[in-house]
């Protein structure tokens, strides 16, 4: 069952996450929980969003992550590899008090190790957090 529409205006949300213009982007995490309304206006400002196993490079990449899903920093490596150059990762995981929440020290750890830093962060809908990151220039 996907999880009911929101309140939040989802199309200022896909604006707030930069994804207006954006080519190619792929989705890693998907499953019953995810806030669909949030997902279908990504759908709709991006239009098909590509699966996991595609091998193309890709502008962002949303990647839907709760603690049970697994390494945090294995999961964020396999987002970080079908990047553009130029590309982002936003790190959807539950808020405080949602089945699946993720400690944000735990997220900034697994980041760092991931070679990725965090520039924004942002309520994406009443049960999702969006944290958006880079690769981390040397």
């Amino acid at each position: 069952m996907n999880a009911p529409s929101s309140p939040v205006d989802s199309s200022s949300v896909v604006q707030r996450l930069g994804l207006d213009g954006v080519e190619s982007v792929m989705e890693i995490g998907f499953d019953t929980d995810v806030d669909a309304a949030l997902r279908t206006a990504v759908i709709d400002a991006v239009g098909e969003l590509l699966d996991e196993d595609s091998d193309e490079i890709v502008g962002a990449v949303l990647l839907w992550c709760r603690e049970e899903d697994g390494d945090l920093v294995d999961l964020l490596l396999d987002a970080r590899d079908p990047l553009a150059d130029n590309g982002v990762v936003w790190l959807l995981t539950p808020k405080a008090g949602r089945p699946g929440h993720i400690e944000p020290a735990d997220i900034e750890e697994s980041m760092a190790l991931a070679g990725l830093k965090s520039t924004k962060t942002l309520n994406a809908s009443p049960d999702w957090v969006a944290s958006r990151m880079v690769v981390a220039r040397r």
